[in-house]
């Protein structure tokens, strides 16, 4: 399930900066020392993540979007977690 989540984050990420190449990104290293991602970038990721995957990500979480390893974990867990809530 890693797998197919972190290729579904790389598309939204190049759908939010069209001038990166998902190929040469660095999964541990933060976007903003990659490429040029500034907080709009970020605000416009966590739309694109809400509205692609159903997962809402508060402002106070965008610091888990600094990279792709932190974005793919915050997914998982904010996955499970919703898969928990809604099976009580």
């Amino acid at each position: 399930m890693t797998g197919s989540l972190e290729s579904r984050v790389l598309a939204l990420l190049t759908e939010v900066a069209p001038d990166v190449d998902a190929a040469l990104v660095l999964p541990d290293v933060d976007f903003r020392e990659q490429f040029d991602f500034d907080s709009m970038d970020v605000y416009n990721f966590a739309v694109a993540i809400h509205r692609a995957l159903g997962i809402d990500v508060p402002e106070r979480d965008y610091r888990e979007l600094s990279s792709l390893s932190r974005c793919v974990a915050y997914l998982e867990r904010a996955r499970i977690a919703r898969t928990s809530s809604s099976s009580t």
